[in-house]
């Protein structure tokens, strides 16, 4: 879900979140219902960040998760996640593949604890063409939702490793140079970084109620 100008967030810092903003903000959250709706609709794996699973909460969350039926594959190498938001995610979800360059990520410690947790370990960069080949043939995984910032969906298409992209628009404008948009990353500078523009195929575009949008695209890799 993204702002008309195409903000992921309602700030610069990590205070502010679309998920914990937009039910505040009239004329927008009333139709916030329709984007939970289609998340629902999510491939069997989504892959996002520990950075995105700290700022939602999961390292304080106390309560016991109701376990659902998808996978998360969850790229973290700071650790971003705790010991605590480790456990608290392989609680919820069906499995949880943590992919990560830290030896010392709290998901090792738990491994043996937890059945459902497999570690996708890379020395010093994770090679995201290896990871998606590794999901599919290791680990079945033959779809796979991304849900992750900025920089990391930047760098997933621009290495021409993203087939379609499905955004609900909220009726909002929100604006910041610094404020994180669908696709960040480092800035196009001379006429050969053009061939990193993806041009789109549009597949669907649906008026929601409450002037929400959302928009289904093709990406065309190059044919």
């Amino acid at each position: 879900m993204e702002s008309l100008d195409g903000k992921i967030s309602t700030g610069d810092t990590d205070n502010r979140d679309v998920d914990k903003d937009f039910p505040l903000i009239d004329g927008v959250k009333e139709g916030l219902h329709q984007y939970y709706d289609i998340e629902k609709t999510t491939d069997p794996f989504s892959l996002n960040t520990g950075r995105v699973m700290a700022k939602i909460g999961l390292n304080t969350k106390n309560e016991e998760p109701t376990k659902i039926g998808c996978s998360f594959i969850i790229i973290d190498n700071k650790p971003h996640l705790t010991e605590k938001g480790t456990e608290y995610l392989a609680k919820w979800v069906k499995h949880l593949y943590l992919v990560t360059t830290n030896e010392n990520h709290p998901a090792f410690k738990l491994k043996e604890k937890h059945s459902n947790i497999t570690i996708l370990k890379y020395e010093e960069k994770i090679d995201l063409t290896n990871l998606l080949e590794r999901m599919n043939g290791e680990h079945g995984a033959e779809k796979i939702t991304i849900q992750s910032g900025g920089t990391l969906n930047s760098a997933f298409i621009r290495q021409g490793l993203i087939d379609k992209v499905s955004i609900v628009i909220a009726p909002c404008l929100i604006g910041g140079s610094d404020t994180a948009s669908l696709v960040g990353g480092e800035s196009l500078k001379t006429k050969e970084d053009l061939e990193k523009i993806k041009p789109l195929r549009l597949v669907d575009c649906k008026k929601l109620d409450n002037s929400y949008v959302h928009l289904v695209y093709e990406v065309v890799n190059g044919e």
